[in-house]
C-alpha cells in the first residue's frame, strides 16, 4: 500500500508538470496558480525559479501552521522539481511543435486540463502530501469546513486569476498581453478543476488505492 501511494504521488507530480507545459504550448492561458505566478514574476525582479520556491515556502508555512497532515513527499517533489520538469517538457514540446496550429493548441489545452485534474487527484488521494497551493483549498474545506472542496477550490482559483491580472498591470504590463497567461484555459480550470478533481477522486484514484 505504501509503495502504491508513493507511485501515485510521483506520477501525479510528473503528469502535473507535463500538463502545465501543455498549457503553455496551447497559449490559451495557464492554470490559476500559474496565472498568479505570472503576475508576481512581472512585478518582482528575481528569477522565476527562485520566486516559485519563495511563494511555495510561504504557502508551506501556512500549511505547517494550519494542518501539517497535508505536507509530505509529494509536497517537496512538487516544490523543488515541478518548475524544472515544466521547463524541460515545454522545450521538448516546442521542438516537436515549433509552430503549433490552432488544432494542436486546442488539443493541447483539452488534454492538459484533463491530465492536470487527474494528476492532482492522484497525489491528493495518495495522501503523502499535496502541493502547497492545493493544500490551501484542502485546509479551507476539510479542516475549517468552509464548504465542499470543489467550490472552495473554485474560489481559490478565482482569487489567483484576479490577483495575477492585478499584479501584472501593477508591474506595468500591457492589457493586450494578459491573454498570454489568463485566457480560456484559465477560465475553464478556474470553474471546472475542482469538480473534475472530485470526479477523478471518486472514479479512479480512490478505487485504485483500495485495490
Amino acid at each position: 500500500m505504501k509503495t502504491r501511494r508513493i507511485l501515485m504521488s510521483l506520477s501525479g507530480v510528473l503528469i502535473c508538470a507535463v500538463s502545465v507545459a501543455g498549457f503553455k504550448l496551447a497559449a490559451f492561458g495557464v492554470d490559476p496558480f500559474q496565472s498568479l505566478m505570472s503576475g508576481l514574476d512581472a512585478l518582482i525582479p528575481i528569477p522565476f525559479g527562485t520566486l516559485y520556491v519563495i511563494v511555495n515556502l510561504t504557502l508551506l508555512l501556512f500549511s505547517l501552521i494550519a494542518d501539517r497532515h497535508n505536507i509530505g513527499i509529494a509536497t517537496f517533489l512538487n516544490m523543488f522539481l515541478l518548475g524544472y520538469i515544466i521547463q524541460f517538457t515545454l522545450a521538448l514540446l516546442q521542438t516537436i511543435f515549433p509552430a503549433p496550429t490552432m488544432l494542436t493548441r486546442w488539443v493541447s489545452l483539452i488534454v492538459s486540463i484533463v491530465c492536470l485534474c487527474f494528476a492532482s487527484s492522484l497525489y491528493m488521494t495518495a495522501d503523502l502530501g499535496v502541493s502547497t497551493y492545493d493544500a490551501v483549498a484542502v485546509v479551507l474545506s476539510r479542516k475549517w469546513k468552509l464548504g465542499k472542496f470543489q467550490y472552495v477550490r473554485i474560489c481559490c482559483d478565482l482569487v489567483c486569476v484576479v490577483g495575477g491580472i492585478l499584479l501584472f498591470l501593477l508591474a506595468g504590463g500591457a492589457p493586450a498581453d494578459i491573454p498570454a497567461f489568463v485566457g480560456i484555459g484559465t477560465i475553464i480550470t478556474a470553474f471546472f478543476m475542482g469538480p473534475l478533481i472530485a470526479f477523478f477522486n471518486r472514479t479512479v484514484a480512490e478505487p485504485m488505492l483500495r485495490r
